[in-house]
């Protein structure tokens, strides 16, 4: 049996700094927790996609205003977690430790989403499948390798540039393109998925293949990540204890979120939405669905999936003016708290493998009725919000706004490494149309570019091209969806 102890593995180190300023825990969290607020990755999360990309309307949520809310609702999990911890706190070494644990998760929702590239997942998709059709035609990676080591080096880096993951990106934002120097102990809670992007997917009898069915770090930040693993005791392929509960807020935060946001946009009434709802609910729980599983504050009963929406519907027919508004407090109210609840209890039931970094799951991903209810809130999204004509085509604009944008900075790519060396000194060589290109790149991410160069792995025309490519990610992840936009019609000509 592990001898579980919080306390052993909350450290206050930092990658670049060997001494702290104050060997208080606390301390250096609330430090963590103002570079985190007032970094330009947390500022750029406001005008970048959640479900409706360019949105105009300010209501509806961007990734800064869904991760606020992520943020509320981690700190919700995490004081629940105490308060049915009481006593036995202690027993985990997590006595004296609420508040920095409510740091920590809190910190790790506001961060959550920072490596997002613009248009959400789409972006993502888009990204991927630009890099996989063109990154044969890249010197560094046209010349096979005279070694079989050289050779299977060069395959895994390719696998890595075409698969885009904003998890990702998330770490090497904060430890290599801004350089936070967050200490390890709030890097490794946003370390949501633990394998390396250039290693293959794992199947599905892997002991670790929900932890690793996708990318958590890039090739790049695998120094980082190593020397993050080894002075928080985190075993490969492991996560950090925390994650799971900034995983679990996420999941309940969003699945409502987006639905309001279809309301908001009058993609759905709420009478359809509550009848929608209702009808999938029955559908993943046939033989229990009436069954009162659920307990809602201020109400002295237990509840059913269906009696909280009907209540809901009830609030909302008393308001005489925002019905959508109050429908929407009361079902969140309804359905949070037992979330909430369930997350906390999920954690300490399984607080052995979550410790060890090693639970295969989401803490909400059970068969219970709470599971349930996620399920349903992610269908009903996926079927009537996402698959609407609006939200496609704007899925649309977004593909094509970031595959243009690569296809205009492609020239880039397709330079030899003596090339692109000389235009960044300031020696243009005739390239003119590459040397105007090589002026638009932001100088943070032709450091981070040098930085990684320096690093150098294998054959070194491979490496370079491999850095190469990461800047353009680099810099075409970090765009707002506006600044994407523009930057294409500029270099469009529209």
């Amino acid at each position: 049996m592990t001898l579980i102890n919080f306390a052993k593995r909350f450290s206050s180190r930092r990658p670049y700094s060997k001494a702290s300023a104050s060997p208080q825990l606390d301390a250096q969290l609330e430090s963590d927790r103002g570079r985190i607020i007032n970094s330009a990755a947390v500022r750029r999360l406001q005008q970048k996609t959640q479900v409706f990309p360019l949105e105009h309307n300010a209501a509806v949520r961007s990734r800064l205003t869904h991760s606020l809310e992520v943020q509320q609702t981690g700190r919700f999990i995490t004081r629940t977690l105490f308060d049915k911890l009481g006593a036995e706190a202690s027993r985990y070494g997590l006595a004296g430790s609420e508040r920095a644990t409510e740091s920590l998760v809190e910190m790790a929702c506001l961060m959550h989403d920072i490596g997002n590239p613009p248009f959400g997942h789409f972006g993502e998709a888009a990204i991927s499948r630009w890099f996989t059709e063109q990154i044969d035609q890249f010197p560094g990676f046209i010349a096979p390798s005279s070694s079989a080591e050289g050779q299977a080096l060069t395959q895994k880096l390719k696998r890595e540039l075409c698969s885009f993951e904003g998890n990702a990106q998330a770490i090497r934002l904060i430890s290599q393109l801004q350089k936070l120097n967050l200490t390890y102990l709030q890097s490794a809670c946003i370390l949501k998925y633990t394998r390396c992007a250039s290693d293959p997917r794992p199947d599905a009898k892997h002991p670790l293949s929900y932890l690793m069915k996708k990318p958590g770090y890039y090739f790049s930040e695998r120094q980082f990540v190593a020397e993050m693993q080894e002075t928080l005791e985190m075993r490969p392929g492991h996560r950090f204890p925390l994650t799971y509960l900034m995983e679990a807020a996420d999941d309940i935060s969003y699945c409502l979120a987006d639905l309001e946001d279809a309301i908001d946009k009058g993609i759905l009434s709420i009478r359809q939405l509550a009848q929608l709802l209702i009808e999938q609910f029955a559908r993943l729980r046939p033989l229990d669905a009436d069954e009162k599983h659920f307990y809602a504050p201020g109400r002295r009963n237990a509840s059913s999936f269906a009696d909280l929406v009907h209540y809901a519907l009830e609030r909302a027919d008393k308001e005489s003016i925002n019905k959508d508004h109050e429908f929407f407090v009361w079902l969140r109210v309804g359905l949070t708290h037992p979330l909430v609840q369930h997350a906390a209890q999920a954690f300490i039931d399984n607080i052995e493998a979550v410790y060890e970094g090693r639970l295969n799951r989401a803490l909400l991903e059970d068969n219970s009725p709470c599971h349930a209810i996620v399920s349903t809130l992610k269908k009903v999204a996926i079927r009537h919000v996402f698959s609407v004509d609006e939200v496609k085509t704007l899925e649309l604009q977004g593909y094509r706004i970031l595959t243009g944008l690569l296809d205009h900075y492609r020239p880039l790519l397709r330079l030899s490494r003596s090339q692109f060396g000389q235009l960044l000194e300031g020696k243009n060589q005739g390239l003119l149309l590459e040397g105007l290109l090589v002026r638009r790149l932001p100088n943070k991410h032709i450091k981070a570019y040098y930085q990684l160069c320096q690093q150098s792995v294998g054959d070194v025309d491979v490496w370079e091209s491999y850095c190469r490519c990461r800047l353009l990610q680099d810099m075409i992840s970090g765009m707002t969806d506006q600044y994407a936009l523009d930057e294409f019609k500029t270099l469009s000509v529209i």
